[in-house]
């Protein structure tokens, strides 16, 4: 019997080996990782053909780009119509401009705390690089520029379209009509994305190639003291910060974490949280937010709501500080944030705004020397994947925070959960409530 059953058990063993395999290679975030590190690899051992190929990185976020605003539009439309009632809109978008303000100043002061703790700024001057920065302290005192932001912005206008758009669809008689032809619009354009994101390893190869071939490891050395700092300092607001929120709704910030890891991976290797935009939005809603919410909060988050970038530059001001000498008394760190409470809110959709912000803060602080920001531009890059994961996870989280808030988080019940892009009505509370 026991001869009879071996190639029986051998048999099961390695169909169970083979299932594994299987899982394993068509799992989309075993090929992006592979895409990071042979990027990675090829930025090191041959940085001329590596900075070729930012083409790959650039055209796959450029396509990604075009579904951004379809996806955003029709989401906003489809929910605020399905919702019924606009007051319940507009609690929703107050709710969520509260808590961004809230949490990202809260990042802003984390940033400072930590700078003025470890004090990253604490080296020679004379071993960094100097880049050229003077497109950004050419004029400072002309500050952020908030209708050129607005102007340039594509996700606030197709927001503001979007949510008239949905309002006046409310009160239309053809409410129903338009709203079925919307649905079938919808799930087009996210089977669309569904295939481009099978290029997302290409976009995370091209990416990370460039960036290493481009600015190579070796300039990391001189500055290494301010990137640990920013990544601890970014690593400690999303496990204690973002992880105490959740906790609060009795959920796991790792389990969240472990569920959009594809859309992390993504960004680490493209440096751009754009590029999980659309996906993030349909985890979000699998994951039992309302569609309203996700339509509402997650656009809005993108452009407002930048846990990441906040502390990068609360931090970088402080360390030019430190580099420079130069001691800030209580009331001026404290005048610092109030600044960038204001203007940190403004550093994305327009590129290179993060320094602009940082030169128009420390024009008005008339402490720091401007020209140190041609410090900080050599490893810029480096810090973006830090900015852009801890964007995503603060933005994915807002969102959560808001469906709780307003009952509109109603998870799938299902006994195994997943995150395989290619699976279908996969999550569950289950793998988010400890």
């Amino acid at each position: 019997m026991l001869i009879e059953k071996l190639p029986q058990t051998l048999d099961e063993q390695t169909k169970a080996t083979r299932r594994i395999w299987k899982r394993i290679v068509t799992n989309l975030t075993f090929w992006v990782l592979i895409a990071i590190i042979a990027g990675v690899l090829l930025g090191t051992v041959a940085s001329a053909i590596a900075v070729k190929m930012e083409i790959i990185g650039k055209t796959f976020i450029d396509i990604i780009k075009l579904f951004i605003a379809p996806i955003i539009f029709l989401t906003i439309v489809l929910g605020i119509s399905g919702m019924g009632d606009l007051k319940k809109v507009g609690r929703i978008g107050i709710k969520s401009l509260i808590y961004f303000e809230v949490v990202s100043t809260f990042s802003l002061a984390i940033g400072i705390g930590m700078a003025v703790l470890i004090k990253p700024g604490n080296i020679d001057k004379a071993n960094l690089q100097i880049q050229n920065a003077s497109k950004y302290t050419s004029s400072p005192e002309k500050g952020f520029d908030w209708v050129h932001f607005f102007m340039n912005n594509l996700t606030i206008q197709v927001l503001l379209v979007a949510i008239i758009v949905g309002i006046v669809l409310n009160y239309s008689k053809h409410r129903e009509k338009a709203v079925a032809g919307l649905e079938y619009l919808s799930k087009k354009v996210f089977l669309g994305l569904k295939y481009v994101m099978y290029l997302a390893p290409l976009g995370a190869f091209g990416g990370m190639a460039y960036t290493i071939g481009k600015f190579g490891l070796h300039t990391l050395i001189p500055l290494a003291k301010l990137m640990g700092t920013v990544y601890l300092t970014m690593g400690l607001f999303i496990f204690l910060v973002l992880g105490g929120i959740m906790r609060y709704y009795k959920m796991s910030i790792w389990k969240f974490i472990k569920y959009i890891k594809e859309e992390l991976l993504l960004v680490l290797g493209t440096s751009s949280s754009e590029s999980a935009l659309p996906s993030i939005m349909q985890k979000l809603e699998k994951m039992g937010c309302s569609k309203s919410v996700v339509g509402l909060v997650i656009p809005t988050g993108y452009s407002f709501n930048l846990d990441g970038t906040s502390i990068y530059l609360s931090m970088s001001i402080i360390f030019l500080a430190q580099l420079y000498g130069v001691h800030l008394s209580i009331w001026e760190m404290l005048s610092i944030i109030g600044i960038l409470m204001v203007t940190s809110k403004g550093a994305a959709g327009v590129t290179g705004s993060g320094f602009i912000v940082l030169a128009s803060t420390l024009a008005a602080i008339h402490k720091i020397p401007i020209e140190g920001l041609a410090f900080l531009l050599g490893v810029d890059k480096f810090m973006s994947e830090a900015r852009a994961l801890t964007n995503i996870i603060g933005n994915g989280v807002a969102t959560i925070v808001v469906a709780q808030s307003e009952k509109e988080f109603h998870p799938q019940k299902d006994d195994d959960v997943r995150s395989n892009a290619n699976q279908k009505n996969r999550v569950i509370k289950k793998e988010l409530v400890y």
